[in-house]
Order: C-alpha cells, then sequence, then structure tokens
C-alpha cells in the first residue's frame, strides 16, 4: 500500500469513526417531580433539608402538617371571625358607590378613622382601644 492510499484511508476512518461518536444531546431530568427517576426523590429531599437554614414559623404563618386538627380548626375559626369584622367594618365605611366615607367607626376593639385629605386623598387611621396602637395608610379615591 503506497502512503498517499494510506493516507486517504486514514483520514475516511478518522471521519467515519468521528460522525458515527456524535449523537444527538439528550436532557435528563435528576428532579422526579419533573419526569426523573423515582429514586432521586429521597436524595434530593436530604440535600434540601441539610441545607434548609429557615426555622419553623409558629402562629398564622404555621404549616398546617405540623398542627392538631383542633389548632387546624381554631385557626380557619379566627380567621373566618376576622373576614367578617373587615367585611362589616368596611360596608359601614363605604358608600354606595364603593367609595370610602369620611368618619369615624368604632368596634370593640378597634377605631377607624378615614380622613379626607382633599386632592381625592383619604387617610385611614387604625387605633386598637386596648393598647394605643395608631396604624394609618392614605389612599386615592
Amino acid at each position: 500500500m503506497s502512503p498517499r492510499a494510506f493516507l486517504y484511508f486514514a483520514c475516511g476512518l478518522m471521519f467515519w469513526s468521528s460522525a458515527a461518536c456524535a449523537t444527538e444531546l439528550v436532557y435528563t431530568p435528576v428532579n422526579p417531580n419533573f419526569g426523573g427517576h423515582p429514586n432521586n426523590g429521597p436524595t434530593l429531599l436530604s440535600l434540601a433539608s441539610a441545607t434548609n437554614k429557615h426555622g419553623a414559623k409558629s402562629g398564622l404563618g404555621s404549616s398546617s402538617l405540623n398542627q392538631t386538627p383542633l389548632q387546624q380548626f381554631n385557626q380557619t375559626l379566627e380567621r373566618m371571625v376576622l373576614s367578617q369584622l373587615a367585611s362589616s367594618a368596611t360596608s359601614k365605611l363605604m358608600g354606595q358607590d364603593g367609595k370610602l366615607i369620611p368618619g369615624t367607626f368604632s368596634t370593640e376593639n378597634f377605631v377607624i378613622t378615614v380622613t379626607d385629605l382633599g386632592g381625592g386623598v383619604l387617610r385611614v387611621t387604625t387605633t386598637e382601644k386596648a393598647t394605643g396602637v395608631v396604624t394609618s395608610f392614605e389612599v386615592g379615591q
């Protein structure tokens, strides 16, 4: 075999082998929630738990998984009562057109004052009767 033929054969073999090795890249997810293998779940969970720097919250922000059914019921009941109080307060503070009416509204625990600042701006001030804590914000009408 001549050196030139050997060179052609080597180049052809090199091109043929490189074409045979090239394949399409295929993404394979790791997380089982996105199609990965289910056996990866415990590993990912343990890694996430080990790197979690957030502590458990208590009160209204706590997870319902960490509460007894009685605690969940009491929390739901508290939210419903607060929602009804807020609805009753806003219905007395708003007119038929849905706009706030300047004036004062008093509940058992709070005093809500709506003051007209002019130019379509109202200040809503809420005062807690027991502690005297005052919260206010301004809203455009």
